[in-house]
């Protein structure tokens, strides 16, 4: 890859793009985002996007499509079965992965559905490097238990190990040893766990999984939806794959793997998702959800158009060039931050910059849910809209016991090729801001508490009036700036 330095000698990422398509924003006065928050609940996911700013909620289907990718939309062939379209799509994967079967679905959480209703069964365990909230709730729904067998690392906030994604072999072997192989449905990797920073995992610990899958007989599954992000932290951080290709480490993941499964939404910037593999009796297993949940076998509920853009997406993902931007805009947020004080996850991850809300707001209980507290104020304080990735991200216990999350982040994601430097020094300089003033900031409680996935549409309430609080001392700061 090439570096590019400045004269001035300013660090700072550079744009390999030019806009070409705009999308006006809003930025409305603190007093209406004050009160847009107290209506969605203080839940992010239930704002109004004409209400947000800045929406770094997720990089899931919202990352800037190419002039490539919306140009080859036209070309879709539509039909229902036979599609030139589906055949162009399985052909890239073949091509990119190595793979000869690809079964098509609407996004990579319907992947999950399907490979749990083919292999998890009562009281089966799935080993990981660490959960995801869909994978979990698909893996527990067809009676399964998930097991999380990271490294020691993975869980210290602030590191400088650079693969904090890993598993540890030590403990995966133990797991196995202790319940038997024939109790394991599959052992999942995920390329770059979402809920503890968007770690990668390096690929010599994948192929050290792999040997231990092959000892015991059993599938190695791989949720290639942050592919991307991973691909590039090898190339920047593998010392064995400095000199290798995109395509070279791509398709070593993929060989490593029996079952690889992914969200188009993140991997390769369209809408839809597919599984694909080399095992035959794997395809025949899992081919028949795919009619049941999806759609047919040349569609699996995708618009072709989605599936055209999934084909030049792909190949856009072999370049180094463009693969590099979301990790480098999220490496200068991160340091940024960091610079003024303002507790984060090191190392810089892929997906989004990732506060650590723990000691933001040290002074809030994590049974106050203070992620999600933190994604509120820092939407009032300036319309940026972040994800919560702590406990409320966690559901209740069969017995209504919750979980204390491992973390409590609040996710800043960084869709790829969306947001310009200025947004981001805007979204820091107001976070900075709300750091200075972080006393002001309370805790939240459910008012309705949906019982699965209650991060997506449950409704909090503040425990004081601290929003209102807050929000004065926006405009007391600020003035009449928005």
């Amino acid at each position: 890859m090439s570096t590019i330095k400045f004269y001035s000698g300013e660090k700072i990422p550079l744009e390999m793009h030019k806009v070409r398509i705009i999308q006006k924003l809003n930025l409305p006065p603190v007093e209406q985002r004050l009160e847009a928050m107290k209506e969605a609940g203080y839940n992010t996911f239930l704002l109004k996007n004409q209400d947000v700013f800045m929406d770094m909620l997720t990089d899931s289907g919202v990352n800037a499509m190419s002039d490539r990718q919306q140009a080859s939309m036209l070309e879709a062939d539509d039909s229902y079965a036979g599609s030139a379209t589906f055949t162009k799509l399985e052909e890239k994967l073949t091509e990119i992965f190595g793979t000869k079967y690809f079964l098509p679905t609407h996004q990579g959480r319907a992947c999950e559905n399907i490979i749990s209703q083919a292999y998890v069964t009562e009281g089966s365990i799935v080993p990981m490097n660490y959960h995801f909230t869909t994978t979990k709730a698909h893996i527990v729904l067809n009676g399964g238990i998930v097991e999380e067998v990271f490294i020691d690392e993975a869980l210290n906030l602030t590191s400088t190990c650079p693969f904090k994604g890993n598993i540890d072999i030590e403990k995966l072997s133990n797991l196995i040893e202790t319940n038997g192989a024939d109790k394991i449905a599959f052992v999942r990797m995920e390329a770059g766990t979402n809920l503890i920073g968007g770690q990668p995992f390096a690929l010599e610990n994948m192929r050290e999984v792999r040997k231990v899958c092959d000892a015991h007989n059993l599938l190695l599954v791989l949720d290639a939806s942050l592919l991307a992000d991973n691909l590039y932290f090898i190339k920047q951080r593998e010392e064995e794959y400095k000199d290798k290709s995109i395509r070279e480490i791509t398709r070593e993941f993929a060989d490593l793997a029996d079952i690889t499964y992914f969200s188009a939404r993140k991997l390769s910037f369209a809408r839809g998702g597919g599984i694909i593999t080399n095992s035959e009796e794997a395809y025949l297993k899992m081919r028949e959800y795919i009619t049941l949940y999806e759609g047919f076998l040349t569609y699996g509920g995708m618009s072709v158009r989605e599936m055209e853009a999934m084909v030049v997406g792909l190949d856009e993902t072999m370049d180094e060039q463009m693969i590099n931007q979301g990790p480098q805009f999220i490496s200068y947020m991160t340091d940024e931050l960091i610079k003024n004080g303002v507790p984060v996850i090191t190392p810089a991850g892929g997906l989004g910059c990732h506060v650590n809300a723990m000691d933001f707001i040290s002074h809030i209980p994590q049974e106050q849910y203070p992620a999600a507290a933190l994604a509120a104020a820092i939407y009032i304080a300036g319309g940026v809209r972040g994800m919560e990735r702590g406990t409320m991200s966690e559901q209740r216990d069969a017995n209504g016991v919750e979980p204390l999350a491992h973390m409590e982040l609040v996710r800043l994601a960084m869709p790829r090729r969306v947001f310009t430097l200025s947004q981001v020094k805007y979204a820091v300089d107001r976070i900075v801001w709300l750091y200075e003033n972080r006393e002001l900031i309370g805790g939240l409680q459910f008012v309705e508490e949906p019982t699965t996935m209650r991060f997506f549409f449950g409704k909090l309430g503040a425990q004081t009036d601290w929003p209102d609080k807050l929000a004065a001392k926006f405009r007391e700061d600020f003035g009449d700036s928005l």
